[in-house]
């Protein structure tokens, strides 16, 4: 009988077979990425595959730091460098990654992130460093090719929103080896004749095709540049390193004529909405300068001479008016009392008492005679009684009682 072994035993042995084979050890495969998965641990699981097969591949986090320069994502082309092993407790095998390039068109790729993390950390994208886009352009610079989309669709879209506009176009080369040193030579031409902003692009294309505007003397002469850029290359998913260096990025040349140029109905618009502004303004203004000029001259015919002495003679009248009305009601009250007083006096008055059938007798000298012994014989003497007074000699006096 055949004998059996453990599956353990069968893992070890291929285990074993994969450890002793030189090819294995050291290989670099390419393909596709797929199902990338970074994991909390730092390691980064994935399938690399082609349109016949798949291997199932992982980049332990210990070598990510020297072994990959990139973000690896779906669908990049890579080269995987490593090696392939059994990972015994599955008794699955696996390539151990322990570099990954990009390939073909992922060596641009990976030049262009290497670029992007050099200029990030040299602070070319701080948005310190962003320029603002002036509100009203009226000389606007564009480098770019002097055939083709991106120029039409800049000059059109920036016609129509403002007639005025006086666009200078340097005619750069877009795509090529010499593209880059071109539009360096652009952006300093234009930097220099004075304009107020200025475009930097193209139309869309592959990444070699865009290739120039990913050249770092591209992007040094978009930082260094005075006059603020718009960076618009390619379509709205096209990336380059102008785009981060640029002042505003955007995503198609139409949009930045857009971005650049002011429609002039709009500052019509507005300069009607001031014009009202002004005009009621300044009505209000005027409003208030008037009714300020009439208290004004309220004031000062309140406070003329002529006014004055004429407030001071109704004063005065007023006041005499007053003190009239004072002694008069003084008067009333002093001519009550005293009828009161005459009342009381007329009460007791020998006058009154002569009415009732008395007389009264007064010496020559108009002392009334109360006693015999106020009289002598012969003295002068007088009699009141009630319609007047009777004149007598005293003839002789006689006491009763």
């Amino acid at each position: 009988m055949q004998k059996a072994y453990t599956v353990a035993q069968i893992n070890s042995y291929i285990k074993n077979m994969f450890s002793q084979d030189y090819l294995l050890n050291s290989v670099s495969v390419k393909g596709e990425v797929s199902n990338c998965t970074y994991h909390s641990s730092g390691h980064i699981y994935f399938t690399l595959k082609d349109k016949l097969s798949v291997l199932a591949c992982v980049m332990f986090a210990g070598n990510r730091t020297k072994g990959l320069s990139f973000p690896l994502k779906e669908g990049m082309q890579i080269i995987v460098s490593g090696n392939i092993d059994t990972y015994e407790r599955d008794g699955k095998y696996q390539l151990y990654a322990k570099k990954i390039t990009l390939d073909g068109i992922g060596e641009l790729y990976e030049r262009f992130e290497l670029l992007k993390k050099e200029l990030e950390e040299r602070g070319m994208f701080s948005p310190e460093y962003k320029q603002p886009v002036p509100k009203f352009v009226k000389r606007l610079g564009v480098v770019t090719a002097p055939t083709g989309a991106a120029i039409r669709d800049i000059i059109s879209i920036s016609k129509t929103r403002n007639p005025y506009i006086e666009i200078i176009l340097y005619p750069a080369l877009v795509q090529g080896a010499d593209a880059a040193p071109s539009i360096v030579k652009g952006i300093k031409m234009l930097e220099m004749i004075g304009v107020d902003a200025m475009i930097v692009g193209r139309g869309g294309g592959s990444l070699e095709d865009l290739w120039a505007f990913n050249e770092e003397i591209v992007a040094q002469a978009i930082f260094d540049c005075s006059v603020p850029i718009i960076s618009a290359v390619g379509h709205e998913t096209d990336t380059t390193i102008a785009d981060f260096v640029a002042d505003v990025r955007a995503e198609t040349p139409s949009a930045a004529a857009q971005i650049a140029v002011c429609e002039i109905s709009r500052i019509t618009d507005a300069i009607e909405e001031y014009k009202d502004e002004l005009f009621n303004n300044m009505s209000r203004t005027i409003e208030r300068s008037r009714n300020r000029v009439e208290l004004y001259k309220s004031n000062i015919a309140r406070l003329s001479p002529q006014t004055q002495i004429q407030d001071k003679r109704f004063r005065l009248m007023k006041q005499e008016e007053a003190l009239r009305q004072y002694m008069k009601n003084i008067l009333a009250d002093r001519r009550y009392e005293l009828g009161l007083k005459a009342g009381r006096l007329n009460g007791v008055s020998p006058l009154e008492k002569l009415k009732q059938g008395y007389s009264y007798a007064v010496d020559a000298e108009g002392k009334n005679i109360k006693y015999t012994d106020s009289v002598k014989k012969g003295d002068e003497l007088k009699l009141y009684v009630t319609d007047g007074y009777i004149e007598g000699t005293v003839t002789g006096t006689k006491k009763e009682g």
